[in-house]
């Protein structure tokens, strides 16, 4: 089979297996007061250029939620693009563990928040206590369409998160792929721009089960400790996490696997560019492919167990009837030859038409 479905079917790095095993024997203080645990901590901060506060999570979704809920404010409105992971995929959990936020939507091209749209809409609620009020801003870096934000990008949503008062979050599920993919720095990605909640997600790069909740300003971290603990999200072996940030971080391995990911994610889109098989609705700007395919090569595909998702259609684009639209994701995993079958397979399917 050739997997291109989600990274997230992508195995453990062999570094971060290896690093798990190193841990797996002897005794460690638990609930993150390790010296591992702490080493790994003070990482963090070296990477991000500041004194940071991070704190473990099971899964992105868990970020999300309390990173949100750490700022809740009754009435209070989260506003995230209508796409974006917490609107579409997260069950209410963000509204559940919080017990009082609502996300409320904002439009925008390829994924990302229009600014103009976010000022006008924070604007309609600023004193309307029958609507609620607008609580915190999120963004996803990269987004769901698979896009960027530039840092251009980020500074102007960052300017009207300061202009209100709201605390501005940053889902990083793929944070490396959009890392690289900006070729800055941590910092300059994140606190730089004004970003104060950053949900660090390692999982998709390489790792078992690795995602923090990173807070840029520690004297605001007072309450989480208790948020994360209330939700069922403290792990008592904590070392088992950082131990998958120490190999991780460790010569910038993280890097490297999201290089290689966003790397082949473009040769998959020249791939089908070649073969002349289907349209891209854009280039690829971290590890996720969107193209339109025609429904008999999308059955034909399937039929030769490629595997990958296909892909709700966006507002305000059409495809044909014949047609569908296909995400592809690349992952560390990913090798040149699975791209080199794949592009086989489409230069057959175009034959045999």
């Amino acid at each position: 089979m050739l997997h291109f479905a989600s990274d997230n079917w992508a195995g453990a790095h062999p570094a971060i297996t290896k690093s798990l095993a190193t841990h797996a024997s002897g005794y460690s203080k638990p609930y993150s007061d390790d010296e591992l645990d702490k080493a790994v901590e003070r990482r963090f901060g070296e990477i991000f250029e500041r004194d940071v506060a991070v704190f473990y999570v099971a899964t992105g979704t868990a970020a999300n939620s309390l990173a949100l809920s750490l700022v809740g404010k009754p009435g209070g409105i989260v506003l995230a693009h209508r796409e974006a992971h917490i609107v579409v995929d997260e069950c209410g959990a963000p509204e559940f563990l919080s017990g009082q936020l609502r996300i409320a939507t904002v439009d925008g091209a390829e994924g990302k928040i229009d600014p103009g749209r976010l000022r006008k809409k924070v604007e309609s609620m600023d004193g309307d206590v029958h609507a609620g009020r607008a609580n915190a801003i999120s963004i996803t870096q990269a987004t769901e369409a698979g896009t960027v934000y530039s840092l251009e990008e980020i500074d102007a949503i960052a300017a009207i998160a300061k202009d209100f008062g709201l605390p501005l979050h940053m889902d990083g599920a793929r944070f490396a792929n959009a890392l690289v993919s900006l070729k800055c720095t941590p910092a300059e990605m994140t606190w730089k721009r004004g970003i104060d909640m950053l949900s660090f997600g390692a999982t998709k790069n390489g790792c078992w089960c690795a995602e923090a909740v990173v807070l840029f300003d520690k004297t605001k971290a007072s309450d989480f400790p208790y948020i994360r603990k209330r939700a069922a999200q403290l792990f008592s072996k904590s070392r088992f996490i950082s131990a998958q940030f120490d190999a991780y971080f460790r010569d910038a391995l993280w890097l490297e696997l999201a290089h290689i990911a966003n790397t082949i994610a473009a040769d998959i889109a020249s791939a089908i560019t070649q073969t002349k098989s289907g349209r891209l609705i854009r280039k690829p700007q971290s590890n996720e492919v969107f193209v339109v395919f025609p429904k008999s090569l999308v059955a034909s595909l399937n039929e030769k167990d490629v595997v990958f998702y296909e892909w709700p259609t966006p507002a305000n684009f059409e495809i044909a009837k014949d047609e569908q639209l296909c995400r592809f994701v690349a992952s560390f995993h990913t090798t040149r030859e699975d791209v080199a079958e794949l592009s086989k397979l489409l230069e057959d399917w175009q034959g045999q038409k």
